[in-house]
């Protein structure tokens, strides 16, 4: 294959997102997908739209290569939409609205791997205040995620599990890691959900450092922070 014929494919596929992006509507959505993973329901509600005209919208911008339908993990009958972050890096990230020097909290289930990543990633990119909770606490922080946190230079080595209670759901930010935890709270209107896989399921060193997910996540938020 020439290099003129890998140019043009590359500006295909950058013309189609842009051209995707065109439509009010659909920029709202990635917008919007841009802090929070949704499920479809609460994006038509967010947005203002009905739900055939949301599917189709999510329809044109999953075919751009711009968002995904994920299944849940814990209930398999729901579904959640999803920023591709890779293919949307030209697009402004909103930042959450919180007071300076306000306070972030991640939850999960057990608080022994992506909300305890999350909360230590927060506080390395962003210098601010976070930390994290788990509806059922496990009794330690897993290895892997220990170990992970190393690989990128952090330190998990004194953090410990702990059950989420009634002053964490009052911070300023508050975000979901795991689907079995946004589900089965009260979620609240202004919180962030991000449907992050569980590494402990997997198990593999692979899994753990896939949760750099999160580090693209928080980036994206905490330019705007350091931009000021």
């Amino acid at each position: 294959m020439s290099i003129f014929a890998i140019v043009d494919a590359d500006i295909e596929r950058r013309a189609a997102v842009h051209a995707a992006l065109g439509e009010p509507a659909r920029l709202a959505i990635v917008e919007e997908l841009a802090l929070s993973d949704r499920a479809p329901s609460d994006l038509a509600r967010r947005i203002g739209l009905a739900g055939n005209l949301l599917a189709h919208h999510i329809d044109v911008l999953q075919r751009a290569g711009l968002v995904e339908r994920v299944m849940s993990a814990d209930d398999r009958r729901r579904r959640y939409v999803r920023l591709v972050h890779d293919a949307a890096r030209a697009v402004t990230v909103p930042r959450p609205s919180h007071a300076p020097g306000g306070r972030t909290v991640f939850i999960c289930t057990h608080n022994s791997a992506r909300s305890q990543v999350a909360a230590v990633l927060w506080r390395a990119r962003t210098g601010g205040r976070a930390t994290s909770a788990g509806t059922h606490p496990a009794d330690r922080v897993h290895p892997g995620a220990v170990a992970a946190a190393r690989r990128a230079g952090l330190d998990l080595t004194r953090a410990r599990p702990r059950a989420l209670d009634a002053s964490d759901l009052e911070a300023d930010v508050v975000v979901t890691v795991c689907d079995r935890a946004h589900e089965e709270l009260d979620v609240g209107e202004a919180w962030l959900h991000w449907s992050i896989p569980d590494p402990v399921r997997v198990g593999t060193r692979a899994a753990f450092d896939a949760l750099t997910e999160l580090d693209d996540r928080i980036t994206a938020i905490a330019g705007h922070d350091t931009q000021e």
